[in-house]
């Protein structure tokens, strides 16, 4: 059995894998600037909290400060993410911030469970809220957080750690959102078990938004083939579209991040075929048609009849 292998490695965040929707510099300086904002706020948060008994402030400074950690690792992620490649890491450091996305859906659906508790102690053990220092601390928060919103916002937001760390903003702003009605309603009605309500009401929108980014980020940790491709459609394209193909099999394509995408296939080709000018025109294929940049082809001039996990992968 004839076979050739073809590969391509590369170190950088970018090279050889694909440009990424903007620059990893513009989403690290985004999200500095947002963890500046949310780190200087949270002080007066938990002290407006305390003061003035409301759950909804201490659950949204609970939220914050996860939030500032939750910032920190996605800026130190990004951050990492440019080291190059050695022996022990040969991709690379590009998964660093998918993980940091997983670890902040994580982060989230304890942050929603300490609002689910601390509301249910509440609710049997009612304390005093005092609407005016709650409805003044909610009010700058939510300045704050449309802000620190306002810069990642505009970062790259296909990026998974990105919208790991908008996702975190994004529920700080609702938790502000929630303590000004909550607040506003004291003041009016009197009826305090609405500060519980809306707390938990806002646990439940945070709690959907971090079960799409722990499965999108899980998918890319578990080397989840990318959403928009299908195996079928690669390998009936490839037969078509390169001379000589006569088949194409063992075909493994898979998500180092939500960029960039690897392939690794064997091609069955004909006696006629010249093996280097195949392997060319199947990477030129893939990367026109498909945008994947890093494949590894390998050629065959009889039919593969090893077992496809022992051998031919």
């Amino acid at each position: 059995m004839t076979k050739l292998m073809a590969s391509r490695t590369h170190g950088s965040c970018d090279h050889g894998f694909g440009s990424a929707h903007a620059p990893d510099g513009d989403n690290s300086r985004r999200i500095l600037w947002a963890l500046m904002l949310i780190g200087g706020f949270l002080i007066v948060e938990v002290i407006g909290g305390l003061l003035s008994g409301s759950l909804a402030l201490l659950a949204d400074a609970a939220h914050m400060l996860i939030d500032a950690i939750a910032l920190s690792l996605a800026w130190l992620a990004i951050r990492l993410c440019h080291r190059p490649a050695n022996p022990a890491h040969s991709y690379g450091y590009h998964r660093l911030p998918v993980l940091a996305a997983f670890a902040n859906g994580i982060s989230l659906v304890f942050i929603v469970c300490w609002i689910f508790v601390e509301a249910a102690f509440r609710f049997f053990d009612p304390a005093p809220v005092l609407a005016g220092p709650m409805l003044a601390v909610a009010a700058i928060g939510l300045g704050v957080n449309v802000v620190a919103f306002g810069f990642l916002h505009g970062a790259d937001r296909n990026n998974l750690n990105v919208r790991g760390a908008l996702l975190h903003v994004l529920g700080d702003l609702l938790g502000s959102v929630a303590a000004i009605a909550a607040a506003i309603i004291i003041m009016t009605t009197g009826w305090t078990p609405v500060d519980l309500i809306l707390s938990m009401v806002v646990g439940l929108v945070i709690l959907k938004s971090a079960a799409g980014l722990i499965r999108d980020s899980a998918h890319v940790l578990l080397e989840g083939t990318p959403r928009h491709l299908e195996i079928g459609d690669v390998e009936s394209d490839l037969v078509e579209a390169v001379p000589h193909v006569q088949d194409i099999h063992h075909v493994h394509l898979w998500m180092l991040s939500e960029d960039r995408s690897l392939l690794t296939l064997h091609a069955r080709i004909s006696e006629a075929g010249n093996s280097d000018f195949i392997i060319s025109s199947i990477r030129n294929r893939v990367a026109e048609r498909f945008g994947i940049k890093h494949v590894t082809v390998q050629v065959e001039t009889e039919r593969c009849t090893e077992d496809p996990v022992a051998a031919c992968v």
